[in-house]
């Protein structure tokens, strides 16, 4: 479940993606009454946090 966090330090970044997720992310973000950048960051810690390390390649990437 995701809980709302505030209060954390930000920097600008720019990304390029598919038009069809950004729709996808902005339609939760106005369901649950959340930013778009909230949703991004909720959903990027949480798949960090839950990120499967069994890749040699992906483990040298991640740090």
């Amino acid at each position: 479940m995701f809980k709302i966090q505030k209060g954390y330090d930000t920097v600008t970044k720019s990304f390029r993606l598919p038009v069809e997720l950004v729709e996808a992310l902005d339609a939760l973000a106005y369901k649950y009454n959340l930013s778009l950048n909230q949703l991004v960051v909720q959903c990027l810690n949480y798949a960090l946090d839950n990120l499967e390390e069994n890749d040699t390649e992906g483990e040298k990437a991640v740090k």
